[in-house]
């Protein structure tokens, strides 16, 4: 229940961190597939219940950054 909670309230901190619109520039991301080349640009779509934040690339792609995980900066 407890790791429930956290990660409740840690989605809820991002959620209000990344609202709908923020831009966000791609430093580098962990998944070895990727389409998403460090550099790119993008705007935050929205952020699920896991605290992914689901992105509309400028490129076209829509993948989903993991903070903590993939690294990024809002710009």
């Amino acid at each position: 229940m407890r790791d429930n909670v956290y990660s409740i309230r840690t989605a809820e901190k991002i959620k209000s961190q990344y609202c709908p619109g923020t831009r966000i520039r791609l430093i580098a991301m962990e998944d070895p597939y990727s389409p998403v080349q460090p550099g790119a640009l993008g705007s935050v779509h929205m952020v699920d219940d896991c605290g992914q934040i689901h992105m509309e690339w400028d490129n076209g792609r829509t993948l989903a950054l993991i903070p903590g995980v993939d690294d990024f900066v809002i710009i």
